[in-house]
């Protein structure tokens, strides 16, 4: 059996749900573990449903069973005198790496943020079903469907800005920021090759982008707080011709979702601080100095 932490938010879940599904195709046994990852996460917690999405849970003694962590006097002592046999594997870079695919047994502990973790035809189109919500599904508002109108009917382009957290003392030494110069540098590549660009922005520090996006071809999107904000930001974004995004599996997924051939995608060239993560990007991006 292969049993999937899920933790993070809603993008690093979806790349864990992603890898789920292509075990599946593969026909291993695999569940998902929804509950440790999220055990120290005052922030977090699993959100999938809100895809209608369902999978196979691990039980607790499943995982204590793969971990080699029962808690009991005879395992303390055998693991002190020949070791823990844990089958655990940790992901300790954003490199891909075939060999998860073809493991039968084994605790994954990781993001797997690329998308050759799921290459089978079937899973994509299964994770393009499922993660392009029909918008009659989710969006219950006029700002939402009026916004949808002006993006289907311009050369939109989202624009993704993600701050807030990242400015926290800890999480800085990991995540880079997307400088203003990275934004105006993609804003100008876009406009290169689309004069009638209209920008959509996407963000959590709404001030800081009212002061550096002015003119009457950015649009701030501002949908009302609701259970499923999140999943109609990433719908709105999808549904963008065009995507300028954030070091950031939120917008890497809206991107993605969005799958017509003559799409634009710029990323920043470097994602966070403390690990590789060459394979994050697809063969559709372009990178640009952060």
């Amino acid at each position: 059996m292969i049993i999937i932490q899920l933790k993070g938010g809603l993008g690093n879940q979806m790349f864990q749900y992603a890898l789920y599904r292509e075990l599946l195709q593969r026909g291993k046994e695999v569940k998902i573990d929804d509950v440790t990852g999220f055990e120290h996460d005052k922030l977090r917690i699993p959100v999938l449903d809100r895809f209608g999405i369902e999978y196979e849970k691990a039980t607790p003694a499943e995982v204590v069973a793969i971990t080699d962590s029962r808690m009991d006097i005879f395992s303390r002592i055998r693991r002190k005198l020949t070791g823990r046999k844990t089958k655990e594997i940790i992901e300790m870079e954003g490199i891909f790496d075939p060999k998860i695919l073809e493991l039968d047994e084994a605790y994954l502990v990781g993001y797997w943020q690329s998308d050759k973790y799921f290459t089978s035809p079937e899973v994509i189109d299964h994770l393009q079903d499922t993660f392009a919500k029909r918008p009659q599904e989710i969006m219950h508002d006029s700002v939402s469907w009026t916004t949808l109108q002006q993006i289907e009917c311009s050369e939109s382009v989202s624009i993704h800005v993600r701050r807030t957290d990242y400015l926290d003392a800890e999480h800085i030494k990991v995540h880079n920021l997307c400088s203003e110069q990275y934004y105006k540098n993609a804003i100008s590549m876009v406009r290169a090759k689309h004069p009638n660009a209209v920008f959509f922005i996407f963000t959590d520090d709404k001030e800081w982008c009212k002061e550096h996006f002015k003119g009457h071809n950015f649009i701030n999107v501002e949908l009302q707080e609701g259970e499923f904000t999140d999943v109609a930001d990433m719908l709105l974004m999808s549904r963008c011709k065009h995507h300028i995004i954030a070091n950031s599996s939120f917008s890497w997924w809206s991107a993605w979702i969005n799958d017509a051939p003559e799409k634009m995608v710029i990323a920043p060239e470097k994602w966070i601080n403390n690990k590789k993560m060459d394979d994050i990007y697809t063969e559709r991006m372009t990178k640009v100095a952060i």
